[in-house]
Order: structure tokens, then sequence, then C-alpha cells
């Protein structure tokens, strides 16, 4: 795995508040129920901290938040460099809309479906995948947050049909779905099973509305994301998204469709 100049950052730290507190690699594991091993691997930069790993050392060892603001900033540097500015940009917005014909967005993926999407699709593996997992988990947290964005997904019906990562996952991924839909100020549309062409087919998108300016579009493809500023084409996509909601069920409709194909998955 490429080191990360803050993986190392924590690392360090942890060694430090860990001898500093007096404490044993494996008392530190039975004080935050890990094992000693991975306590050992985090030390080693062999593993990346996850989350609540994080929070149980940061606690335990006193640290006041220093783990756990470290762990933000590894999340950001793990980060694609040409994904960076669109997460900023992301986290800023006051509204989200977003279109996918082909999987789950981002926003509303399961630990186990992203991890199994990387695995299917990514060129990255082991700890190198796994941040790529953490740091789009983190990203979630723009819907939990204090006067969270307006988010609005619409969905193509075939992506609650492809078995990413099998019927357990793909259950699960679905019922999370539901449970975010059932937010306030979360909107998710289905475009129906059979629908023929519409220009949505032609890729993902996603247009964020910053509290101040114009609309921001971002667009993806196999080697990387652009950010589109220029108001033509951002005019462009937000016709595409009008045309692309107009085929799309109620928001109603659209979970109990889900719910359906959920139970579906056994």
């Amino acid at each position: 795995m490429k080191r990360l100049p803050m993986l190392e950052l924590f690392a360090g730290e942890l060694r430090r508040l860990r001898v500093g507190a007096g404490m044993s690699q494996e008392a530190l594991a039975e004080r935050i129920n890990y094992s000693a091993s991975l306590v050992a691997s985090v030390e080693q930069c062999r593993r990346p901290p996850r989350e609540e790993f994080t929070l149980r050392c940061d606690d335990a060892l006193q640290a006041g938040g220093l783990l756990v603001r470290i762990r933000e900033t590894i999340i950001k540097e793990s980060l694609m460099p040409w994904f960076r500015e669109w997460v900023t940009i992301e986290q800023e917005a006051t509204a989200l809309r977003s279109f996918q014909p082909l999987v789950v967005p981002g926003l509303l993926q399961t630990e186990d479906y992203a991890r199994a999407l990387h695995e299917g699709a990514s060129q990255l593996v082991g700890d190198e995948m796994e941040q790529q997992v953490a740091a789009r988990l983190a990203r979630q947290a723009v819907l939990t947050r204090p006067a969270p964005p307006q988010f609005v997904a619409v969905l193509d019906y075939t992506v609650l049909e492809r078995p990413v990562g099998g019927p357990k996952v793909m259950q699960e991924q679905l019922r999370h779905i539901i449970e975010v839909g059932r937010r306030p100020r979360v909107h998710l549309h289905l475009v129906p099973r059979g629908t023929g062409a519409y220009p949505g087919l032609n890729g993902a998108f996603v247009i964020a509305t910053p509290p101040e300016g114009g609309d921001i579009a971002y667009l993806e493809n196999q080697l990387q994301g652009s950010i589109v500023e220029r108001k033509v084409d951002v005019h462009s996509l937000q016709q595409i998204w009008e045309s692309v909601r107009a085929e799309a069920m109620p928001h109603g409709a659209t979970l109990a469709a889900i719910s359906e194909a959920a139970e579906a998955w056994t």
C-alpha cells in the first residue's frame, strides 16, 4: 500500500499516546475490544484506521479528538486528486441532484455494496481499496449534518436488479436506500422497468447548488471525473435532469418499488 503522510502521522500519534498511557498493544486492544494484531497493523501503517477503531482509541487514550481529526484528513488525502474539489463542493452544497443509471449513488451506498463495487470494477486492491471505501462512506455525513442539503436522486430500475455483491448485500443495500429515503430532505425517484431510451442513458451526473453562485455539475468516466462550470454545459445538464426526472416515478411509489425489490433478493 502506498503510504500517505497523514496515515503515518496517525500511526505515530497512536503509538505515542499508547506508550504515554503506559499501555502495551495488547492492553489497548483489550480496552477497545479489538485484536492486538490490528493495533499493531495500524501502528505499522499496514491497515488504515476504521471509524469505530479510531473513536475507541481516541476515547481510551484521552486524545481529545486528535485521532479523529487525523483520520478525517486521511480520508481527504486518500481521495483521487481530481475528486477532491468535487467533495468540497458536495459538502458545501445546499442541494444535490443525482442521476445514476448503473449503480447506487455513492451517498446511498452501504459499506458492503461499495466494497463489492470496488472489487468488481476498480483496479485498486487491499488497503488502497479500503481507503476509497472509507472515503466514500465518510462523504455520506453530508446527509446527516445539521441543515443537510436537499438530496434528490433518480435511479434507473436496473440498479435494483444488478447483483452487486450477491443477494444479501443487495437486500441490505436496498433496505438502506429506503431508510435514507425516509429522511425529510431526501427525495428518491425510480425510472420504471421497461422504460425505453431516454436522455439519461448517456451517463451519470450530479448537479450541485452552492450557497452562492450558479449550479456546478460533476461527470465521471473510466479514467477520471470532471467538474463542469461553464454555464452552457451546466444548463444542458439541467435540461437532461428535467427530462430524466419526468420519466421517473414519484417518491412514495419509488420507496414502495424499492421495498418490493429488496424482498425479492432472498
